[in-house]
């Protein structure tokens, strides 16, 4: 085997990616939307290799990003939704649940999902983090698809091979 390097490929052209969005602190579920569907298009991904739907909170995320990913139909997807602390214990329970079934749908699925489910101390932080983060969350998704593309190939190319 070769030693290769992959370098970052940030080309999303012919890239299919499903976006969930928790409605849940609507405004800055928003400008995370906004935000993500901004860079995905400036990275080449068609409209219509788009698919976004909406959930009530963060822990809904992780059941629509499962039935996504049994489709089998996306190269990537992206979890968008903000979790602001309050006064009780809920924040810590719905950030690490949110947080831990997005992964386990990752890991369970072998999709890569940009995880943009952003916890904050309070509004302000996550207004000042939304516009970043979501489009940070297309890159991420883009770059993460292209990589397991790659990956998959050299699977097969060494199956091939034996």
């Amino acid at each position: 085997m070769t030693i290769g390097t992959f370098e970052a490929d940030l080309n999303g052209e012919s890239l299919r990616i499903g976006i969930v969005q928790a409605r849940f602190n609507e405004d800055v579920c928003h400008g995370l939307l906004a935000a993500c569907l901004a860079e995905l298009k400036h990275l080449g991904v068609a409209d219509e290799d788009i698919l976004h739907v909406t959930v009530p909170g963060a822990l809904e995320i992780p059941l629509a990003l499962q039935k996504m990913a049994e489709t089998e139909q996306f190269d990537a997807l992206i979890a968008l939704g903000a979790v602001i602390r309050g006064e009780t214990y809920h924040f810590e329970l719905v950030s690490n649940e949110s947080g831990a079934g997005i992964t386990r749908i990752a890991l369970d699925f072998g999709v890569p999902i940009a995880n943009a489910v952003l916890t904050t101390e309070n509004d302000e932080q996550a207004e000042a983090r939304m516009a970043e983060k979501g489009a940070d969350a297309a890159r991420v998704a883009v770059e993460m698809a292209n990589l397991s593309i790659v990956l998959e190939e050299l699977g097969q190319a060494t199956d091939e091979e034996e």
